[in-house]
This record gives structure tokens, sequence and C-alpha cells, in this order.
């Protein structure tokens, strides 16, 4: 705790936290206080389990709090005990990994991890350097060393319980792997300042991760949260419709009501108003990495189909073609749901590139029926044309008759006047929001659908 004191450490792992889109406040933040102040600092384990219990409200923010708190209340000061004591030979250290791995010692192998930051993981020198885990992981390998730990304990027999014991193992070295990023973050937090790295080398939780730059694993984590974000956001837009519903105040009524209570108008009477549920279209870009942001939109709206009387999806590369159906069956596979559109609809007849342009031409040609007064139409993509010509007119042919349009765009904001992209002069004809995270997504979702 050198450097800082408790309440310091406390406020800055939660402004951290709250960088990190976990809403951690005020009374949040006094209670991580008292849990602190009753549990100690002698049981670190304790104390993290303690604030997580105090600080975290949702499913999928444990990652980043974990990260963190590693930074915020390390597990040690400086080079850790006997990782200078000579130059690390690598055979020697992966020899030792196998023992205390066999022997599941998680004492040496957080003692092996630091040795492995330190004798592989350095990089650069004085105020510009800092420690790598993947290149110590890269080094160590000790993904490789699965064979040899099963020969240190019996097991590799081939017999019923050979995969329990080799999924404990797998279970161990990846124990492991996370010690040497926990490690490799704290020695660069000393020699770059916690603070650059509570920003920069920390990774969002699921609901921040960038749909553009998203990884497999991602999107498909991001695909597991559509049904309980679409409870709740279904839950929200019901008791909106609700208020809604009531209408303005019936003076006359009111007036009536208030005779019971002595002229006291004590419960008013509301105009009711004739319930309905809007119809929503959907317009996405399912070209290149644009694709994976439509596949999980498409598929939230899929599930919310409850709350609206149609819904219809068209997807588009250079030209336009209806997908409803695809998305409607594609909720029991959602990861296959991309390869199943780009399979079975008509695209691209060109060269595979988007071509706004086109593809807006297209839908007022053959398509323009699905937007009516009674429509909200939602337009996915980037905006960006590949030199071809944006097409505003089009646009503007679309977007007239609906009853609400907005443009959800997954690029930064900074980045939609450059190169091939219109964006900016799309905007000028929709209204266009950045939308590059489920947080995001979201917000917007709840705030822009009409009721």
């Amino acid at each position: 705790m050198t450097g800082a004191g408790l309440p310091e450490r406390l406020v800055e792992l939660v402004t951290a936290l709250r960088g990190h889109g976990v809403t951690a406040g005020p009374s949040e933040t006094v209670d991580a206080a008292a849990v602190a102040e009753v549990l100690g600092l002698a049981d670190r384990e304790r104390l993290r389990e303690g604030l997580a219990a105090a600080l975290l409200r949702r499913a999928g923010q444990r990652p980043v709090f974990d990260a963190v708190f590693d930074v915020c209340f390390p597990l040690g000061v400086g080079v850790p005990e006997g990782a200078r004591e000579r130059d690390r030979d690598l055979d020697d250290l992966r020899a030792e990994l196998v023992a205390a791995l066999a022997a599941e010692d998680a004492g040496g192998l957080a003692r092996l991890a630091g040795i492995a930051v330190e004798a592989f993981g350095r990089y650069g020198s004085g105020s510009g350097g800092g420690f790598s885990a993947y290149e110590a992981l890269e080094k160590v390998r000790p993904q490789t060393l699965l064979v040899r730990v099963l020969a240190e304990t019996g097991g590799g027999r081939g017999d019923f319980t050979d995969r329990l014991e080799r999924d404990e193992v797998r279970r161990r070295i990846e124990a492991f792997r996370a010690a040497v990023r926990t490690e490799a973050r704290r020695r660069t937090a000393e020699a770059r300042g916690r603070q650059r790295v509570l920003e920069h080398a920390v990774a969002p939780s699921a609901d921040g991760v960038d749909f553009l730059v998203a990884n497999r694993e991602q999107l498909a984590e991001l695909r597991r949260t559509i049904h309980p974000l679409s409870r709740r956001l279904a839950t929200r837009l019901a008791a909106r419709r609700r208020r809604a519903n009531r209408g303005h105040i019936d003076i006359r009524r009111t007036l009536r009501r208030s005779l019971s209570t002595g002229g006291v108008p004590l419960r008013p009477a509301y105009r009711r108003r004739r319930p309905g549920r809007p119809e929503i279209v959907l317009v996405c870009d399912m070209s290149g990495s644009v694709a994976g942001f439509a596949d999980f939109t498409m598929l939230l709206v899929q599930a919310l189909r409850d709350q609206f009387s149609r819904v219809r999806v068209f997807g588009f590369i250079d030209t336009v073609d209806e997908i409803t159906h695809l998305v409607h069956t594609g909720a029991a596979d959602p990861e296959g749901l991309s390869a199943r559109i780009h399979a079975e609809a008509t695209l691209s007849t060109w060269d595979g590139h988007s071509d706004y342009g086109r593809a807006f031409r297209h839908f007022t040609e053959r398509h323009a029926e699905a937007i009516t007064a009674k429509t909200s139409l939602l337009i996915l993509g980037d905006g960006r044309t590949n030199g071809g010509d944006p097409n505003l007119e089009a646009l503007r042919a679309m977007v007239s008759p609906a009853r609400h349009a907005h443009w959800l765009n997954p690029e930064r904001r900074a980045l939609w006047a450059g190169g091939d992209s219109e964006a900016d002069r799309y905007a000028e004809v929709v209204p266009m929001h950045e939308c590059r995270n489920t947080r995001q997504l979201t917000t917007l979702v709840g705030r822009l659908l009409p009721t």
C-alpha cells in the first residue's frame, strides 16, 4: 500500500471501474469502504471478494474488476523474490513449472509467474519500458507442458479418469497464464504508472467491446447476452408504453371524480389512447467487419419482436434482399446467422464491397412498400461507400414515409468524415448515432424505439 492510503486506493479503484463502464457510485464506494474496514488487509483474496460484492451489480463485470483490483491492490512490490538470483534458464524454469503444476502449488505458480515476467517479459528501458505477458508466455509456452504434467502425476493412461485429469491440468495451466498477465500488469504499473495501465491495459467487459474489433470469442459472448438484454429492454419498453397509453388528463372526468373528495382532485382521470405497437424495419450492411454489429442488432430486435406489430429485416452489400425469415430461424443458431445470410440471400452482384447508393436505389425500387407512416426505420452500417455515389436522394425517399428513422453507426464519430466515409453527408438526411458496443446499443434502442 505504498504511495497512497486505503481511501485513495479505493477511490482509484472505483474511478477506474467507472472508466470501464461499471456503474459504481458514491453509495457503492461507501459500502466498499465499510467492507474494507470490516475485512481488513490481512487476507487479500477475501478483500477482493468483499469489494466485488459491494461494487458489482451485473454479470460479466468480474473480469474487469479483477484486473483493476490487481493493479490498485497489487500482490507485491518490486521484483519477486528469487527472480534476480541468477540468469534464469528456460529449461529449468519449465521443469519447475511442471513440478508446480503437478503438485497444484498455487504459491509456486505465483512465484514462477513473477520469474517468467522478469526473465522473459521485459521490453524497453527507463520510463518507456514495461513488461509483456505475451512475450513471457511465448517463451515459456506452458500450454505445451500438458503431457509432461500428466506423466508427473501418473495420468495419461487412457482410462475413464484421463479426460478429467487433462481438464484439470488445463485449468491449472490457464491459471498460470492468468498469473503471468496479472504480474505483467503489476510490474508495468510500477514502471509506467498505475493510471496508464488502468486506462490502456485492462480489457473491457463484454458490453464495452467495440463491434468492429471484437474477435470470435467476444462476439460469441455478446450473442449469449442477447436474451437477458432483450428481457430488460422489453420490460423497459412495456413500462414506457403503459405510461404513454395513459394520455392527457381529462379535465371533465377529473372534476367529476373530485366531488367525492370535497373538490380536491386526488385521482386524476386520463384520456385513454388507443393502444398499438409500432412496426420496425431494419436495413443492415452485411459487408466485412460491420456484419458482426449487424448480426447482434438483428438478433436483439428479433428477440424483442413481441414488442412490435411487425418486424422486417433487409440486408445489403451492393444490392438488397429481405432476410426476415433467416433472422427468425437464426435465433436458434446465432453463430451461424451471418454465414447462412450470405449463402441464402442475394446481397451482392458485383465485387462484394458495400455500395450504399446502389443498395438504397434498389430498396426504393423493390421494397418501398415496407416503409409506411407506422414504420420505425433503423439503418445499420458505417456509411463507407468505397468511393461510390452516396445517392442521398434514394435515402431521402426511404426516410420520408417513415414515422421515425435513425442510423446506427459502429464507427467512432471522429472517423465519419474520413476516407471513403459518407457518414457526415448521410447524417444530414437521417439522425446518425455512434453505436460502437453493446452498452451504447442498449441505450439507443431503449431511447429511440417508439411506444
